[in-house]
């Protein structure tokens, strides 16, 4: 038991830490883009948050096996290195008997990275559809910058506004500038104040108090001055038809009463991922057994280009899949089944046949 509890203990410690990292790594370059976004008026400054934290759980789900994984590598190696592992085969445990634990641990992280997966990856997915949705609609008074120029929401004209007076959202001092169908004809427009109205239909008009409009051609140095006390201009039109959903954040209650190719892949698709824990953990097992002299990342980079053709080929499966080139029944199942095939042999390659199969179905207690 103390065996047991010390193999859990360090693999878990190790995945925890090489999580933490990725994850801190991923939101950060996810946090800079988001900021972006939002620097350049497209995505209001009070939704960045819900970005980041509504994509953390589909960042999880593609970070916990890479995590489970190199944390296997890492944990295992060190005990190899420091000849733990040695002591420990010199006290009657064998390498079968570490596989069987490591794979406790990830039948336990498979159930995690289910439950992300096939609920709260789809929930938060429909979340962030519903903030795009909401950051689009405050494209108007919210995505205003003081001291900027910056394109409407229907990028035919740009908008330069002085200061934003908050409590009264009031725009001062407003320059606008717009091009005619013939892209020769110009349309300069001053304002003293303005503001930005949502109308019955949904769409966003610009409304300007009190100022002029300059409208010419530009080989042309006369411009017709008009003078007015209020002014209207469509900025930014409500999309009638209703956005189609992802795939990706449809519950999977409704996934599985749907029959098309898509839905299928996709299904498959939330499956695999903590279904190719305990297939990771009988490849980075016996990959982790490096010799001292190795040092603990010996076999890392062989290891690395085994995950990455892992996924690559359930990519690929998903793709074809998707296609209509790939029979249903074999979907994505064949990748786990060639994998099964190979972590079988990396635990075997050193072993007498007879021996991994009779520990396989007896389940023969080491310690």
């Amino acid at each position: 038991m103390l065996i047991f509890r010390y193999l859990l203990r360090e693999t878990f410690k190790s995945q925890m830490a090489v999580f933490c990292v990725l994850m801190a790594i991923f939101i950060t370059l996810r946090f800079a883009r988001v900021l972006g976004d939002a620097t350049d008026g497209n995505v209001p400054a009070d939704l960045v948050l819900g970005f980041i934290t509504l994509y953390s759980p589909y960042l999880a789900s593609l970070v916990l096996p890479i995590s489970l994984f190199l944390g296997i590598m890492l944990a295992h190696g060190r005990m190899y290195v420091d000849s733990e592992m040695t002591v420990l085969k010199a006290c009657g445990v064998s390498e079968w008997y570490v596989t069987r634990v490591t794979l406790l641990f990830a039948v336990v992280m498979a159930l995690v990275t289910g439950l992300v997966t096939l609920y709260l990856v789809p929930a938060s997915a429909e979340r962030e559809y519903q903030l795009q949705e909401q950051a689009q609609s405050q494209s108007g008074l919210a995505s205003v910058i003081p001291g900027r120029f910056q394109q409407t929401g229907d990028k035919k004209s740009v908008i330069f506004v002085h200061d934003f007076d908050a409590d009264t959202n009031r725009l001062e001092k407003v320059f606008l500038s717009q091009r005619g169908k013939d892209d020769e004809t110009v349309h300069l427009i001053y304002s003293k104040t303005g503001t930005i109205e949502t109308s019955e239909l949904g769409d966003q008009q610009l409304v300007l108090f009190d100022g002029n409009q300059y409208e010419g051609e530009n080989t042309d140095q006369a411009f017709q001055i008009i003078n007015f006390d209020e002014y209207r201009l469509t900025i930014a039109q409500k999309d009638q038809e209703q956005k189609r959903r992802k795939l990706v954040a449809l519950p999977t209650s409704e996934l599985l009463k749907m029959n098309s190719i898509e839905e299928i892949a996709e299904l498959q698709w939330r499956i695999a991922i903590p279904l190719s824990l305990p297939f990771l953990v009988l490849i980075a097992v016996p990959l982790s057994a490096v010799d001292p002299r190795q040092g603990r990342f010996g076999k890392m980079f062989p290891a690395l280009l085994l995950y990455l053709g892992y996924f690559l080929l359930l990519l690929a499966s998903r793709r074809v899949l998707e296609d209509g080139k790939l029979p249903v029944f074999l979907g994505l199942w064949w990748v786990h089944f060639l994998m099964l095939l190979v972590g079988i042999g990396l635990i075997a390659r050193d072993r007498k046949t007879g021996v991994v199969l009779r520990q396989l179905f007896l389940r023969k207690k080491d310690v």
